[in-house]
């Protein structure tokens, strides 16, 4: 019935009445699935009418599943999409046969996603993640707390590359890409921060931020993994394809391309 209410909504309203009844009981989906309730709590009906007026599920519950690692979230921060995965993938092959990076750069952080994957995923590795926004440092702070993180991950207030002034192994960007004028899914510009989302009348603002930052930046045998909207492939690379950089297209599970990987030519 749950799931009926939240069609309206929702693309995947089943998903979201499951997520959100395992929260109400206190226990993992998995559990839910595996023993399913006698009774349905009353706080149930509360948070699935949260869910229909397009609260995300994440903010609802406070949480979401990101490459190997699970995230603080809250109304401060983008909610982290399986599609940003695109980058971890990218950076995984492109480190394959080593140890992988020794410093990474987030620029963004948001949440903290992409970094805290990062230092998840090479434990040799530290690294700095920068956001303008002090509650998404807040956030992803506790989030490299949680994870036993912090000691390798240095969280900063700044403006992209603000204070930061050494060469990376691995840049990972998910800037904001939205046109001014898109429409968005449901809950998401009602909820989400703006910041995080838009850049400008054409969606092209924070590339052309970033585009002399990342040759001062990447390292020699490094790579800067840049999150693209759709159809912004050509007008992204175009900018950002600059000072020695060559840009090439790496593409999500759906066959879209999701980001720009940058290298030294």
């Amino acid at each position: 019935m749950a799931a009926k209410r939240l069609a309206i909504v929702s693309n995947t309203p089943q998903l979201d009445a499951e997520l959100l009844l395992a929260h109400a009981l206190g226990v993992e989906r998995e559990q839910l699935l595996l023993n399913p309730p006698a009774e349905i709590p009353d706080a149930f009906e509360d948070l699935i009418a949260r869910r229909e007026r397009g609260e995300p599920v994440a903010y609802i519950v406070g949480k979401r599943a990101f490459w190997t690692i699970e995230l603080e979230v809250a109304p401060g921060v983008l909610i982290p999409r399986p599609d940003t995965e695109t980058l971890m993938d990218a950076a995984v092959a492109h480190f394959d046969g080593s140890a992988g990076p020794k410093r990474v750069l987030d620029l963004g952080t948001g949440s903290g996603a992409l970094l805290l994957a990062a230092l998840d995923q090479w434990p040799h590795s530290s690294g700095i993640g920068v956001d303008r926004s002090a509650e998404a440092i807040a956030i992803a702070q506790r989030n490299a707390d949680r994870l036993g993180l912090a000691e390798r991950a240095e969280l900063r207030v700044g403006n992209w590359s603000e204070g930061v002034d050494e060469r990376f192994d691995l840049i990972l960007c998910n800037p904001p890409y939205v046109a001014a004028t898109a429409e968005l899914g449901p809950g998401v510009g009602e909820y989400e921060p703006h910041d995080a989302l838009f850049a400008g009348d054409d969606g092209l603002d924070a590339y052309r931020a970033l585009a002399p930052i990342f040759p001062r930046l990447l390292g020699d045998g490094g790579l800067a993994a840049v999150e693209i909207g759709f159809g912004q492939a050509a007008s992204a690379a175009s900018l950002l394809a600059r000072d020695g950089l060559s840009a090439r297209v790496a593409r999500d599970l759906a066959g879209r391309s999701r980001a720009l990987l940058l290298t030294w030519v």
